[in-house]
């Protein structure tokens, strides 16, 4: 999905914006990394995704299953998961998913791309009430979910970490990935073409 500066801030209340990222929530579990696989690997992969692209769900539905069982369950690449939520219900999924046990993150997340068409996209639905009935079938009570959807610190780190890495990276689309430091900005149809810019980020 090509990137069009989102005013996520604009629709939030004003925080206090000037204490560092890395200093203001640290102690928060929710903002620390999401890895999967070897952290010791030879090859770092991160994806930068909304959980609203369409895009991020067609590649986690055709490449991601075969990079898991070949490259991260063998111990060949760790794998980052860096939430780059596209518009306010993405960043309401994102809250929630970091919100579960560090262990439910990325099955949650493969959860809510995999069934994207469904829960985001599907005719008179309302997506709010559907990230309900996913996030409850996570795990997370009516009472879990309002309290994360009213946690507008939360929110707040995680546009202010979008912010951070789009100044740093300058992202121009999702999904966007970095091998170890190599950027990758064109889509990854094939698991054949994913690995291919793993070999070259350890050649």
């Amino acid at each position: 999905m090509s990137l069009r500066r989102r005013t996520l801030i604009a629709a939030m209340p004003a925080l206090a914006l000037a204490t560092p990222l890395h200093r203001a929530f640290a102690a928060d579990p929710r903002l620390s990394p999401r890895l999967i696989g070897n952290p010791k690997a030879p090859v770092q992969v991160g994806e930068w995704f909304s959980l609203t692209c369409t895009h991020c769900a067609h590649f986690e539905m055709t490449v991601f299953p075969e990079v898991k069982e070949k490259l991260i369950d063998t111990g060949k690449i760790a794998y980052v998961y860096h939430d780059f939520p596209l518009d306010q219900i993405a960043l309401l999924a994102a809250m929630l998913a970091r919100s579960l046990p560090e262990d439910r993150y990325e099955p949650f997340v493969n959860s809510l791309l995999s069934s994207q068409d469904r829960w985001a996209f599907a005719p008179d639905i309302n997506p709010k009430e559907q990230l309900q009935r996913m996030a409850a079938l996570a795990g997370l009570s009516a009472d879990q979910f309002h309290k994360i959807d009213q946690d507008d610190t939360l929110r707040q780190a995680l546009v202010n970490q979008q912010d951070d890495d789009q100044a740093k990276y300058n992202i121009g689309g999702t999904p966007y990935f970095r091998f170890n430091n190599n950027p990758y900005t064109e889509e990854l149809e094939t698991f054949e073409a994913f690995n291919e810019q793993v070999r070259k980020a350890v050649s």
